[in-house]
């Protein structure tokens, strides 16, 4: 059972990667630095980053830009078989959003303590969705860190 844990873990922390990289890509856009990405298949089949400042647009989180092109890749509005990977916990509006999708698994690195789900005592995400948090946590949240200082200098 643990060997299949490691195998499940070390492919969480490789498609999180890319989810930084996405992150990373918001960070130098002077966005805040959360990134997305959607596999199906062992497969990324969407990748997205936030672009709230760039198209002046509040809806345009990571997730929610992720979840339209992962619905355009598979020509439907169900996500059921497919995984999305964030660098941040999703707020309530991208966590109804995957509710809709119905996002098969989310896996997340950093918890949003201000702004997250979670938050809720509702539950919002479709109930066979299955939550994995913490994978790659400290360079999400490095990389959060490091932005909000910039902005407060």
């Amino acid at each position: 059972m643990s060997e299949i844990f490691d195998k499940q873990r070390h492919i969480d922390e490789s498609f999180m990667r890319q989810a930084l990289v996405e992150a990373q890509k918001a960070f130098l856009a002077d966005e805040v630095p959360v990134g997305a990405v959607v596999v199906a298949n062992n497969k990324i089949i969407a990748r997205a980053h936030n672009l709230t400042e760039t198209l002046n647009d509040v809806t345009a989180h990571a997730e929610m830009q992720a979840i339209t092109m992962a619905e355009a890749f598979i020509g439907g509005k169900y996500l059921m078989d497919c995984t999305l990977y964030v660098s941040l916990e999703p707020c309530m509006m991208c966590a109804g959003a995957l509710a809709w999708a119905q996002i098969g698994r989310l896996v997340y690195a950093a918890k949003d303590h201000k702004r997250g789900f979670l938050r809720s005592d509702i539950q919002i995400l479709h109930p066979k969705t299955e939550i994995v948090s913490g994978v790659l946590q400290p360079e999400a949240e490095e990389l959060l860190k490091t932005f909000f200082q910039k902005k407060r200098y």
